[in-house]
């Protein structure tokens, strides 16, 4: 609307031979960018009226054919706008299936199970995109409180089927395996699986990394197996260690070519400890002159950080790190063992 003021009053106020009438068709075509049908519609007919209003003051404008410009850009553009208009709603639509997905995927985690405090980061490396391979999950069950968090190899719908796959079998096998080497199996049969029944170019390279964790009820530790995963940090007396496994474990779909011999480490989580759990998204986080995020550095400078805090802290940093452009998706759990007390109400 106000580029059509604009060009009547240019075109009443300037020399009839610079012809600025003849910019009026542009208004409705710019604003079926931006407009619905309707008011693009009006504009039009406002533009239309314009243009006969300065035919009185110039009889030699060539109104016609300028009128005709105008009836015709501005049906055309109704059209465009209309067209936007329905890929706009069903791209809505989309989102919202994509997030009801990535609900179900990536469920909201309670903050707090049994004696532990739990949080959860997901950023999603394309910004319309709402998920993808990485994936985590946390339960509580009669052995302990769970933990799950890994990587399928990939891009697209294939390494958000295979995630899938593996956490709701991880849902299911938590509860019922006494031992984290028999949810790994599990974990390993059910990718296995979904690769064979959803074959694809890369299914030689779809295997996914992960790290399962185990925190008892009784407190006092916490059990790792990592499956060829980023090592997690953990924050124990003031200091932080990175849990390299002691023997490599395969990542899963791949242990019929490296074996499947399964190595589960015992380390100290007493309270006020904090594990940080990851994807490689985070330390492959590079900066403007290509050096990787420093992680294990970053670590020890947060210091007793609540875990919503420190998610959101290395959120805010990951971002400003990258300049704002993340090279690929991130996935992160923040887990810190609550007092003591807690331990002893469960038991």
């Amino acid at each position: 609307m106000i580029l059509t003021v604009l060009i009547a009053g240019l075109a009443f106020s300037t020399p009839r031979e610079i012809a600025f009438s003849r910019l009026l068709p542009a208004a409705p075509a710019l604003a079926a960018a931006m407009w619905p049908v309707v008011p693009t519609i009006l504009l039009g007919a406002f533009c239309l009226l314009v243009m006969i209003g300065l035919s009185f003051a110039y009889t030699d404008l060539g109104t016609p054919y300028t009128a005709a410009a105008i009836i015709t850009v501005t049906l055309a553009a109704a059209y465009a706008s209309h067209v936007r208009l329905q890929r706009e709603e069903a791209l809505f639509h989309v989102r919202l299936v994509a997030d009801a997905a990535q609900k179900v995927l990536l469920r909201p985690l309670p903050g707090r199970m049994a004696g532990v405090e739990i949080e959860s980061l997901y950023l999603a490396a394309q910004e319309q995109a709402r998920i993808g391979g990485d994936f985590y999950e946390a339960v509580d069950t009669p052995y302990g409180v769970r933990l799950l968090i890994g990587d399928v190899r990939g891009k697209g719908l294939s390494a958000v089927g295979a995630a899938s796959a593996v956490i709701s079998s991880f849902r299911e096998a938590a509860y019922d395996e006494p031992d984290l080497r028999g949810i790994i199996r599990r974990l390993e049969i059910s990718i296995t699986r979904y690769s064979a029944a959803f074959p694809s170019p890369d299914l030689p390279e779809r295997f996914a990394t992960a790290v399962l964790a185990e925190i008892p009820h009784s407190g006092g530790q916490v059990r790792l197996l990592n499956c060829g995963h980023p090592p997690p940090l953990l924050v124990h007396g003031g200091e932080t260690r990175v849990l390299d496994p002691t023997t490599v474990s395969p990542p899963l779909n791949l242990a019929t070519l490296l074996g499947s011999q399964y190595c589960v480490d015992t380390v100290a989580f007493t309270p006020g400890d904090q594990l940080l759990l990851y994807t490689d998204g985070v330390t492959e986080t590079r900066d403007r002159t290509g050096e990787f995020f420093p992680l294990p550095d970053w670590m020890p400078r947060q210091g007793p950080t609540p875990p919503r805090e420190l998610l959101d802290r290395l959120h805010r940093d990951l971002l400003q790190y990258s300049g704002g452009a993340l090279g690929d998706d991130i996935a992160a759990l923040a887990v810190r063992c609550s007092h003591a007390r807690a331990w002893e109400h469960l038991a």
